[in-house]
């Protein structure tokens, strides 16, 4: 599920992707390659910002495996559900590499996600 973008809420440039472990907990899980103009547009238009309460609203995420360059992220309301496609470079439930955005999955709700990996 999209638990935070980079660029603006209402066009992201990237999604930040995240599942809820059994604890929970939302967990990062992936990063996507840049979107196109029509995925921003379909998926900016579904998103809303995250409130104070966002379990990411002061996590630092990193930029990418092995630096310490943050991301500057904007956390969103957890409930848009996406598809994605990912190689198998996968680290404790993490992917290495950024995912392609596939599509939204407007009918699936985070809820019925697979719990991510406690480690990610």
């Amino acid at each position: 599920m999209v638990a935070a973008v980079t660029g603006q809420v209402t066009a992201p440039s990237t999604l930040l992707l995240g599942r809820y472990d059994a604890c929970g907990r939302l967990r990062f899980i992936a990063r996507t390659a840049p979107l196109s103009a029509t995925a921003r547009r379909e998926v900016g238009g579904l998103l809303y910002p995250g409130d104070d309460n966002h379990p990411w609203g002061q996590r630092r995420l990193s930029a990418g495996w092995g630096t310490r360059e943050a991301i500057d992220h904007r956390p969103v309301q957890p409930d848009v559900v996406v598809e994605f496609a990912g190689d198998t470079a996968v680290d404790a439930g993490r992917y290495r590499h950024p995912v392609r955005y596939l599509r939204v999955r407007d009918d699936m709700s985070p809820e019925q996600l697979p719990p991510a990996d406690p480690r990610a």
